[in-house]
């Protein structure tokens, strides 16, 4: 019988890469990430071998645990052990039963039991360093979409002091088209400096599920992205003296796909994203590795339907954006493009919008399922990070009133129950600063652009769907 033991092996780096090595039984992964432009040596130099190994011990972790999609029934950090605290399997414990929510329903493993950490806890936890460099610059996560070009231009519109960071990994191709499309987006922006990593990964495309699915009980993988960004990021941060990353996620992170019967739990594709992830994360790494290094996410306070009318006022970027993560830029053939494109065409210019879609994707027989999905129709929205159900029906309402929909459009939409469009839009368009996690000193002139933006997209939708 299979032992399915998981553990990290290996960790080592020079100047600007980093190797980590895991097995799993007798199988072994590695993932690499380089740094071009950070000095890991230097950082080692500066603040010592200890804290630099463990820095790279969480960005490590939180890589191997898509190799936990194999269902090991341990876990170990190996040589590695003394970095163990229980500060630290409780944040990893915590975040992989909620991320992987998805991937037990997906394989139906509802009486799953939480991977067992063998090691024992070994570090006190807590001692967190500080900067020994300032910079002025928030540092934005830059994936390229049009979240990350709202964020963009509500730091310049605020007239906050931003440089970026863009990763490009393998599991999306090769890392140089990748980059270059980031790179046509933040050229359409103000960055004071442009940061970059690159991520190769031997898991994601290893026959693992082929040969080895069946004796495992799984059809299915996952990976904790955001998670695992973050603590990749903290490196660099540090490196450069960056005080705040500013990530791009919005409210409807908070909101999950479907209430799992067997379990009674929220599954939520977009869990590593939410509010309740974002906390856990900050206070993480405050307490534990850099006391003053945080983040927050500047669109949080909002919900797409907000989003798609800042975009209204940047539609000459708007060419500039991917947000596809099966072919980039676009596939059209997904439940991402099919969202994007509905939320586009319902809020945006149709000469733009169709310079970039040249066809309706709705009346694609191959995406009518995500459409269906998306609205309500089916058992759960597509696990994918899109906006809820209320959001892409008022899409396909907008659409229907502007004249934008075909055929299968029109029937789609007229199998929707009318809308209270009062809630809706008091739920949708509203900017709940309360509930976000906005540094009071960057707060005022990011909200003072929402709640503009907020009046204007009721003001514009009101008017397309009546009172």
């Amino acid at each position: 019988m299979r032992a399915r033991e998981l553990s990290l092996s290996q960790l080592s780096w020079s100047a600007h890469q980093l190797v980590m090595r895991f097995r799993f039984d007798e199988l072994e992964f590695s993932t690499v990430y380089w740094y071009p432009d950070t000095d890991l040596l230097e950082l080692e130099g500066r603040f010592g071998h200890d804290l630099v190994e463990r820095l790279f011990v969480h960005v490590a972790l939180f890589e191997i645990n898509k190799i936990a999609s194999l269902r090991p029934r341990t876990l170990s950090l190996g040589p590695y052990a003394r970095h163990h605290s229980e500060a630290l399997e409780r944040l990893w414990s915590t975040i992989f039963h909620k991320v992987w929510a998805q991937w037990r329903y997906e394989n139906d493993l509802p009486e799953e039991p939480p991977v067992r950490w063998i090691d024992t806890p070994r570090s006190p936890g807590g001692a967190p360093v500080r900067r020994d460099r300032q910079r002025e610059e928030l540092l934005m996560f830059c994936g390229g979409g049009k979240d990350s070009l709202v964020n963009m231009k509500l730091l310049e519109g605020a007239g906050i002091p931003f440089a970026t960071l863009a990763y490009a990994a393998s599991i999306y191709g090769q890392a140089a088209p990748q980059l270059a499309l980031i790179d046509g987006l933040v050229a359409r922006g103000a960055a004071t400096r442009r940061h970059r990593q690159i991520i190769l990964d031997d898991f994601f495309d290893a026959p693992v599920l082929e040969l080895y699915g069946q004796e495992l009980g799984v059809r299915t993988i996952t990976a904790a992205e955001t998670p695992s960004s973050i603590f990749a990021a903290l490196p660099l941060m540090l490196a450069h003296g960056y005080g705040y990353a500013v990530l791009g996620h919005e409210a409807s992170a908070n909101q999950g796909n479907l209430i799992w019967a067997a379990t009674g739990e929220d599954v939520n594709h977009q869990w590593g994203k939410s509010a309740e992830a974002e906390a856990l994360l900050d206070d993480y790494v405050r307490a534990e590795l850099v006391a003053d290094i945080g983040l927050f996410s500047a669109l949080m306070p909002i919900h797409d339907v907000v989003i798609f009318e800042l975009l209204r006022r940047d539609e000459d970027s708007l060419f500039a954006t991917h947000s596809c993560n099966v072919a980039k830029p676009w596939c059209r053939r997904c439940p991402k493009c099919a969202y994007v494109w509905l939320g586009y065409r319902a809020h945006l210019s149709r000469e733009v919008v169709e310079a970039i879609f040249p066809e309706a994707l709705l009346e694609v027989p191959d995406n009518y399922a995500f459409f269906h999905d998306m609205v309500g129709l089916g058992e759960h929205t597509p696990f994918e990070c899109i906006g809820q159900i209320e959001e892409s029906r008022i899409a396909l309402a907008l659409c229907g009133a502007r004249g934008l929909l075909g055929p299968r459009g029109r029937e789609l939409l007229g199998r929707l129950p009318a809308m209270d469009l009062d809630g809706v839009l008091a739920e949708f368009c509203k900017v709940d600063a309360a509930s976000a996690r906005l540094p009071s000193a960057y707060a005022p002139g990011i909200l003072d652009q929402m709640h503009s933006a907020s009046l204007s997209a009721q003001a514009r939708i009101r008017g397309l769907l009546g009172s």
